[in-house]
């Protein structure tokens, strides 16, 4: 189960720089985009300005000098930025990564011009350079992301937000691929709405591993409920929600339940569960699982009902772009007499009702907001 949220960010940096406008430039670009980087605790894998001019990208020698130094920390490096402070050499840029390979998302900045130093010593000209790197990066097939304005400086408040955004979406590519579903049970026949496909999902790097709800149902009623697994886990469900007027043994049954999910999910090192719950937990095992879910979602492992896959995926991505729990939830707006009320205030007014499992985190954080109806700001209980 990987751990994308707590992960240190880190980005490869390609310095683009052209010999006809001021190297200056580009040692400046770099003492400003260490600043907002060390505020925002991204480390940076840039060349040295020992190993090219000033650490910019120029030639096709500094290209093949940043590939050789990205290859060593492919491992390391979440996404790319690409940095014009000048025009920039397209090809510089395009090559380099077109020869590292990296397969990670990459952001295209550039600097804009002071109307008042439009002189030989400080011109960029960047706004021109990006369209030709872009251009450049359409014609080698490698896409890349673009800045809200098409110049910015990196400490603008702007550039600030283009990159907190940029690195959720480092977060989500790389987190997908590779991802571990699991889907416990088969789809309820009444819902056609979470129909998916394994292999669609496989060749997109997702892989899903499954087990029939019976096999976990069983495994837990064979726990003996003085085993220590079980007592821990009870304590845990304790811990995270009240249970007032839940019956002692269903809270006993949620633990083995808990136990057999746990050690299911660890042997197969999965990211996300979608699970088999109404009604057949209810009417063969006696007990809701909902609790277990939330508890998951909690827990960075988001957890989904009805076996919707696709949906648990969503919320993994979710997840992944927000570094916070996720929720899924069935939403209506029949909230008395706001039929006639326009969609954002149906937004507003929305009411998260059945079959959502959200993690304790979620009510209480987002419920602040005005997103979710009272009912849900009270906090959970757990389940009978």
């Amino acid at each position: 189960m990987k751990r994308q949220n707590q992960k240190t960010p880190c980005l490869g940096v390609i310095y683009g720089n052209r010999d006809f406008f001021p190297d200056q430039l580009v040692a400046e670009a770099r003492a400003d985009l260490g600043q907002v980087c060390q505020r925002g605790g991204i480390h940076l894998v840039q060349l040295s300005e020992q190993e090219s001019k000033l650490g910019g990208v120029e030639t096709h020698a500094d290209a093949r000098k940043c590939t050789e130094l990205f290859n060593r920390h492919s491992q390391e490096i979440d996404g790319v930025l690409v940095v014009l402070p000048n025009f920039g050499d397209e090809k510089g840029v395009a090559d380099t990564l077109k020869m590292a390979r990296l397969e990670v998302p990459v952001l295209i900045q550039g600097y804009p011009d002071d109307l008042k130093q439009l002189n030989v010593a400080r011109r960029r000209d960047a706004y021109c350079g990006k369209i030709s790197v872009c251009n450049n990066l359409v014609q080698a097939g490698i896409k890349f992301s673009l800045t809200t304005k098409h110049v910015c400086h990196p400490s603008s408040e702007q550039f600030v937000a283009d990159l907190r955004h940029f690195l959720g979406v480092c977060r989500v590519v790389n987190g997908m691929r590779g991802a571990r579903l699991g889907a416990v049970g088969a789809r309820p026949g009444a819902f056609n709405t979470v129909r998916y496909s394994e292999k669609i999902l496989e060749r997109e790097g997702i892989s899903v591993t499954t087990v029939d709800l019976s096999e976990i149902l069983g495994k837990a009623n064979k726990l003996d409920a003085q085993a220590a697994g079980v007592k821990s886990k009870l304590a845990e469900i304790a811990g995270y929600a009240p249970s007032p007027g839940v019956p002692p043994d269903k809270l006993v049954q949620m633990a083995k339940m808990g136990v057999v999910l746990t050690e299911w999910m660890e042997a197969n090192a999965l990211d996300a569960t979608a699970i088999q719950c109404w009604t057949s937990v209810q009417e063969n095992y006696g007990c809701n699982v909902c609790t277990l879910m939330s508890m998951m979602s909690e827990n960075f492992l988001p957890s989904a009902c009805e076996v919707d896959v696709t949906g648990v995926l969503t919320m993994y991505a979710m997840q992944l772009a927000a570094r916070s729990p996720a929720a899924l939830v069935d939403w209506n707006n029949n909230y008395a007499p706001g039929h006639d009320r326009g969609r954002g205030e149906h937004l507003r007014r929305a009411r998260g009702t059945h079959r959502g499992r959200a993690a304790d985190f979620w009510p209480h954080h987002h419920g602040r907001s005005g997103w979710l109806h009272p009912r849900l700001r009270r906090g959970r209980r757990a389940d009978r």
